[in-house]
């Protein structure tokens, strides 16, 4: 009984990193007034939130600097489709390749 208790201890601590793969923390210094985005290298006092270039969405915490990604880091698919991003407007277009008239069907898994 105690082996399988472990067991599911150790498959549910395996899920973890799972759960904010699309979001990334660095730690500030104690004392920080501000984080410096990683995309943009632009600083942003503690409290705000902003989203950069890449289209990630920020937060700076007293002790932390959090981002997650705002479009879909993984799509899927057919072969004979093609996906094009806009980061101006944080959005993305799957059309067929050569015509980008014929939007393809697709999942996103990430975001």
């Amino acid at each position: 009984m105690c082996m399988l208790k472990w067991s599911v201890l150790v498959v549910l601590c395996g899920l973890i990193p799972l759960s904010n793969a699309a979001c990334f923390n660095a730690k500030l210094e104690f004392g920080a007034t501000h984080c410096q985005d990683l995309a943009d290298k632009t600083w942003h006092p503690v409290g705000s939130a902003w989203t950069n270039s890449k289209c990630n969405k920020c937060e700076c915490n007293p002790t932390s600097l959090r981002c997650c990604d705002g479009l879909p880091s993984k799509l899927h698919f057919s072969g004979d489709c093609e996906v094009k991003y806009n980061y101006e407007t944080c959005t993305f277009k799957v059309f067929q390749k050569g015509n980008p008239a014929i939007e393809c069907p697709y999942s996103a898994t990430g975001k």
